[in-house]
């Protein structure tokens, strides 16, 4: 095609740009899919029988708004990721909630050695952690990943990892709401050991979601069709 030709059909079909939501406008826009998601998935598959009394347990109380809101700062620093110029300070916004979650099960472990001994530290496999928190946190991460594509990708695999926790972050969250599994050890190399190999996978794929050829290309596609 010429060149004066293909500019002259872009120039014809140019729209104004729309900036970007700001970054928590963002997240409040995913939780609105993210959480009636969550809430269909514990309803089909039965809350826990002792949720109620769980809830009255400080710590597990502390556990679960924790892996909330690591959920919900890891998505806010994501959507901060694809706005160019915007601040980086952004990137640390999880760590406070999920150093607080690691420090409650940590803490957790510590207890049970006190309390049983070498057998409050006994290790089971428990198979049913890793696809249980991909079913809850799958329509989350789709929804990540379309609202991730409409921004600048500047750190592909930084904000593909951080949109990843995120997803996996409510996964866990919606997990506890119906499985029976407290034992803090348990909980800390099955739950949070699958919520931090799901981010490392997010990160692996940011290359391939997220990138400057990709997200061009389909723009360039949709102008030439029309």
């Amino acid at each position: 095609m010429d060149t004066e030709k293909l500019i002259e059909r872009l120039a014809e079909v140019v729209e104004p740009v729309r900036p970007l939501p700001r970054p928590w406008i963002r997240t409040a826009a995913w939780l609105l899919v993210a959480i009636p998601y969550i809430a269909l998935v514990v309803f089909v598959v039965s809350p826990r029988g002792d949720l109620i009394s769980k809830a009255s347990e400080w710590r597990y109380v502390i556990e679960q708004l924790a892996a909330l809101a690591t959920g919900i700062t890891a998505a806010t620093a994501a959507f901060a990721t694809v706005i160019p110029g915007y601040d980086r300070k952004f990137l640390f916004l999880p760590a406070l909630p999920l150093a607080i979650w690691l420090g409650s099960l940590g803490d957790g472990c510590v207890e049970d050695w006190i309390h049983f001994g070498p057998d409050g530290l006994s290790l089971r496999p428990d198979w049913f952690c890793f696809p249980a928190i991909v079913l809850v946190g799958a329509v989350p991460a789709i929804a990540m990943a379309v609202m991730l594509r409409r921004g600048a990708p500047l750190t592909p695999q930084m904000t593909s990892a951080l949109g990843g926790l995120a997803a996996a972050g409510l996964g866990n969250f919606g997990l506890r709401l119906f499985h029976s599994q407290d034992a803090s050890l348990m909980v800390l190399v099955w739950q949070v050991g699958s919520v931090f190999i799901l981010t490392a996978m997010a990160a692996w794929a940011g290359q391939y979601l997220l990138n400057w050829r990709s997200i061009v290309g389909t723009d360039r596609r949709s102008v030439l069709i029309r």
